[in-house]
């Protein structure tokens, strides 16, 4: 398997800003409303990137006003990951805007998932 070549960057034009493409599409995500990772990494123009998006999200300071807990795993569930405050700290987030989550983190996706306009 050859590797493909990166994509040339024209003299100028400034490389996207990941991070800074991700935060907008979270910031968007309205109160009662949920969106995957994956679909936080589509949105940036990123479309293979859900992972980067989590680890963008989980370097976030403390008392941040951006709504991260709106982004979830795309099976329907907060992920821990040994994160297990961060979590409980989600969950009752999302609890406070009307998504019933149960104990474990599942939650119903397809029920809240933001639809953005076009």
């Amino acid at each position: 398997m050859v590797a493909k070549p990166p994509k040339r960057i024209e003299p100028g034009i400034e490389p996207p800003d990941f991070r800074a493409l991700v935060l907008a599409v979270v910031k968007c995500i309205p109160k009662g409303k949920l969106a995957s990772y994956g679909q936080v990494a589509a949105l940036a123009g990123f479309p293979r990137r859900p992972r980067q998006v989590g680890m963008v999200l989980s370097g976030l300071p403390e008392g941040t006003k951006l709504p991260w807990h709106r982004v979830v795993n795309t099976r329907g569930y907060v992920p821990s990951r040994g994160r297990w405050w961060g979590a409980f700290e989600q969950i009752g987030r999302l609890r406070d805007e009307g998504i019933e989550v149960d104990d474990l983190g599942n939650l119903d996706l397809e029920a809240h998932r933001w639809v953005p306009r076009s």
